[in-house]
């Protein structure tokens, strides 16, 4: 067990909307450090929102982004030689950064040709409420769901 906890890191908003949020997501994003390359991926995807659905890209991001974060996942855990599968809350933060992780993961298993059309299309689904992300998101809630029973092996 560690002594004390890291200290939290602050990522800086980013130059164009000045919001952290659209930060983390690009440093998600990136690829060997090429953050210039993310940031024109994802201003490019938000401009082919913006064209298809003649909305406010970031709000249309950020919409998709709620509709994928979950609010409870299952966890592994040992109780007397059996593995049950725990549903527990998530935290604010890990929300988050998962609903981030599965937008982007799932946007680069698409068909698409480039991968700002690929993001954009996945969002553009996600804000909808369909499109793989959400699914996994559902599935997870079902997960769940199921395991309910489980919940007193709580941490």
């Amino acid at each position: 067990m560690r002594k004390a906890k890291p200290k939290k890191r602050y990522v800086l908003p980013d130059p164009k909307f000045r919001d952290v949020m659209v930060t983390k997501f690009v440093n998600n994003l990136m690829y060997d450090g090429k953050k210039s390359t993310a940031f024109n991926i994802f201003y490019g995807a938000l401009d082919k929102v913006e064209d298809r659905t003649k909305e406010n890209g970031l709000e249309t991001f950020k919409k998709a982004l709620n509709n994928v974060m979950p609010a409870v996942e299952v966890k592994s855990r040992r109780v007397g030689g059996a593995t049950f599968q725990v549903p527990t809350e998530v935290r604010a933060d890990r929300k988050l950064s998962v609903g981030m992780k599965w937008l982007i993961l799932y946007a680069r298993k698409r068909g698409e040709k480039t991968m700002v059309d690929r993001l954009a299309g996945e969002i553009i689904a996600a804000a909808k409420g369909e499109g793989a992300a959400v699914k996994k998101k559902d599935d997870t809630h079902r997960m769940a769901e199921a395991n309910k029973a489980f919940s007193h092996f709580r941490f």
